[in-house]
């Protein structure tokens, strides 16, 4: 007998085994990185590993805003493939260092104003192009070659099959340039018959952007053929605005040529110590991308028998882990925004930082998936505040673009360290916190001597105040956590200054005058006018008003109480959806009446019915947002990714959860779509969130229990997930209005 059952526990244990295995690989058969590439997503195809350093994708050469990733879907060309991309942002920079593989001797002198004269572009078909995390193919239908991509941290790697006898030859192109970017300065260098390297400094959005490279091939050049500003030049290198060269192959042994590629923010040097030096083929390295996706997926499970759910869920689970991303080289240097190089010490430092859109849901997931990678993070930030003594607003390799509105990094860091993720200098954190909303930069002067931004001294004012209003209340709650009573007095009554803003009469937050007194007229809350002359950033004051997180209950009675508030927050779903205005900001999208999910300041809203003793509006509009703004197909994003924000978004409230207040430590309870979620946290234990009778029709929550005791709260903290245990969740078709109450 106990022979016997050794065996079965054997069998039992392997069984097991797989069935975690397959479990695993589940997850990453779902994820559809095309997802995104179709109308404003703005996402790329290709291949990269959790926040690696390089995201290798097809570039078709196109400069357009739905092109700022480099690639649409609606289009059928390819110019090449480079090496660094954006991820659903709505302005466009990179595609640094672009390799193109062709069958023929090009003229590489010809001056191309676009891509139509490109020598090197070539046409393509979604029927042979593929995508899966870590993975991307395509055949390129002009030289007839099929193009493989795949990726570790820090090194690209490339795989080209020719046609039989057929010319094996690549271009490389670092004069390539699409949408906000242009190269400053260029070198490339013939090392040696395997191998080449160069650097390309560019302006842009970056506005000094400084690239080094290497780039290994597994046969020896045969001939090369280099250009300097559309020159042939002799030697073995070249250095000018625009260079570019095409290397020859010997097609005798293989059709295939393989290529690795690493880059660097410091020096070819350091690209070169970037550079994989194991001996591996491409299908090593491409499962073990697939290794990597596999582990980052793993991270959350969902049950649910609907699979196109199942595909929207685990992409945006993708989505929200391929940015930020590492910026540091092997040996921890990286270039700051002064050109001085530095070296992270025990921690990876991290770039694209999107923190007008990531603080609200997409940072906040990193602390429950990716607690180390947050401290991390901050740490980049301090270090990006030793260069001017201001954290960062939105960093781009290492430059700071100043790109929208608030101080952003300041939620993120308080959050870290609310919920418990040291890592970091906490009181130098708090230093760069304070001295950050202590200066007199991007309309704060204005702040600090008026109580708001008056709408006649700067654009944007209303945006702008409400979000150094919750970033005044970040410092403060820093500031209790650290035992600073004075900081916390002064930053938590300056975080009132919404109150200013509030017209009682429309319920709307209004620009207003430095004389305090006098509101800015005429006045249409539909009206939006894209960054400039205009008090809202990227949209209406319709969508602009709910920006109070940090004071929902105190927000609330400003309005007169919780009926006037939930008839007002209901009508923003309802109201006719026209935006007025000759110039419409285009970031409005994913409309639902006036709310507007394509872009970032609506997020939070829906859960705000949850605090006005309705949450069982939080439950119906959260789940009409799940169903109406999300899908499978190229189109499946009503809005700019951002960097995993809009995919953040989806993972939590998908989930039944939601950060309303990101640096608050709680979670709102929204609609579960699935069965059942199961968070694999970094400390060992589980936190399982179960629907029971969930349905396209029972969305809404009748009963819940914690580790099977009753709860009835509209929240639950980060603390109790941490604990582990099961919430479950019985849902139905009509509302339990006693429920959460």
């Amino acid at each position: 007998m106990k022979k016997i059952t050794l065996l079965s526990l054997t069998v039992i244990f392997i069984a097991s085994c797989k069935i975690n295995k397959d479990q695993q690989s589940f997850a990453i058969n779902y994820v559809d990185p095309f997802i995104g590439t179709g109308g404003h997503g703005h996402t790329y195809p290709g291949a990269t590993v959790p926040f690696g350093m390089l995201q290798v994708s097809p570039d078709n050469g196109t400069s357009g805003w739905d092109w700022c990733s480099g690639y649409h879907y609606s289009d059928s060309i390819v110019s090449g493939f480079s090496h660094l991309h954006l991820s659903g942002t709505g302005i466009g920079d990179l595609a640094d260092i672009l390799f193109m593989p062709t069958n023929k001797k090009l003229d590489l002198t010809a001056k191309a104003a676009s891509r139509d004269f490109l020598p090197y572009k070539s046409k393509y078909s979604h029927v042979n192009e593929k995508a899966i995390p870590g993975y991307y193919q395509v055949f390129l239908e002009d030289p007839k070659i099929n193009v493989e991509l795949t990726s570790t941290q820090r090194t690209a790697y490339h795989k080209y099959t020719y046609n039989n006898n057929d010319t094996q030859s690549v271009v490389v192109d670092l004069g390539f340039a699409i949408n906000w970017d242009k190269a400053t300065k260029t070198a490339i260098t013939i090392e040696d018959e395997n191998t080449i390297s160069g650097f390309r400094y560019s302006t842009g959005w970056a506005k000094n952007q400084k690239v080094f490279f290497v780039a290994k091939f597994s046969k020896p050049i045969t001939e090369s053929i280099i250009t300097n500003d559309k020159k042939v030049v002799s030697g073995k290198s070249a250095e000018g605005e625009n260079t570019s060269l095409q290397l020859f192959f010997d097609s005798k042994d293989s059709k295939e040529l393989d290529v690795k590629v690493a880059l660097s923010s410091v020096s070819v040097e350091n690209a070169k110590g970037n550079l994989d030096t194991e001996k591996q083929d491409f299908e090593t390295v491409k499962s073990k991308a697939s290794a990597l996706w596999d582990k980052a997926l793993s991270k959350i499970t969902i049950e649910t028998p609907v699979d196109s759910l199942k595909t929207i869920f685990y992409t945006a689970l993708y989505h929200a882990q391929v940015a930020p991303v590492t910026y540091s080289d092997k040996n921890g240097q990286f270039r700051t925004e002064d050109d001085k190089i530095v070296t992270a010490k025990d921690y990876t430092a991290y770039s694209t930082l999107s923190l007008w859109d990531t603080f609200r849901a997409e940072n906040p997931l990193l602390t429950i998936l990716e607690p180390t990678k947050v401290s991390d993070l901050v740490n980049s930030m301090l270090a990006y505040y030793e260069t001017k003594k201001i954290l960062p607003v939105w960093t781009l390799y290492a430059n700071e673009t100043n790109t929208m509105t608030g101080y952003h990094s300041i939620p993120v860091i308080a959050d870290a360290y609310l919920k418990g993720i040291k890592g970091f200098d906490a009181e130098k954190a708090f230093e760069a916190m304070k001295a950050t909303m202590m200066q007199n930069e991007r309309g704060l002067n204005f702040y600090k001597q008026y109580g708001f931004i008056p709408y006649n001294l700067l654009d944007e004012s209303v945006t702008i105040t409400l979000e150094y209003a919750y970033d005044d209340w970040c410092v403060a709650q820093m500031a209790k956590a650290l035992g600073k009573q004075a900081d916390y007095e002064f930053f938590s009554k300056r975080s009132k200054a919404y109150e200013y803003l509030f017209d009682s009469k429309s319920g709307f937050m209004r620009g207003k005058s430095q004389d305090g007194k006098s509101w800015n007229e005429p006045f249409d809350p539909k009206h939006s006018n894209h960054r400039e002359h205009t008090d809202y950033t990227e949209g209406n004051a319709w969508q602009h008003s709910w920006f109070v997180p940090h004071n929902v209950d105190e927000f609330i009675k400003l309005h007169g109480g919780n009926a006037i508030f939930t008839k007002r927050l209901e009508q923003l779903f309802t109201e006719s959806s026209e935006i007025t205005g000759s110039n419409v900001s285009a970031d409005i999208s994913g409309l639902i009446g006036q709310y507007a999910h394509g872009n970032e300041p609506s997020h939070h809203i829906a859960y705000m019915f949850n605090h006005a003793k309705q949450p069982w509006r939080t439950q119906y509009w959260v789940r009409h947002i799940l169903d109406t703004q999300y899908n499978t197909t190229a189109n499946g994003l009503s809005g700019n990714e951002d960097c995993g924000q809009m995919s953040a978004w989806y993972v939590f409230s998908s989930m039944g959860l939601y950060p309303m207040n990101p640096a608050s430590g709680e979670y709102e309870i929204g609609s579960p779509i699935f069965e059942k979620s199961t968070l694999n946290l970094p400390n060992g234990k589980t936190f399982v969130i179960e629907a029971e009778n969930v349905s396209n029709k029972n969305f809404y929550i009748q009963s819940a229990t914690l580790n099977g005791k009753p709860f009835n709260k509209t929240a639950i903290s980060h603390k109790e997930m941490q604990n582990g245990g099961i919430l479950h969740f019985v849902m139905g078709p009509q509302p339990n209005k006693n429920w959460g109450l």
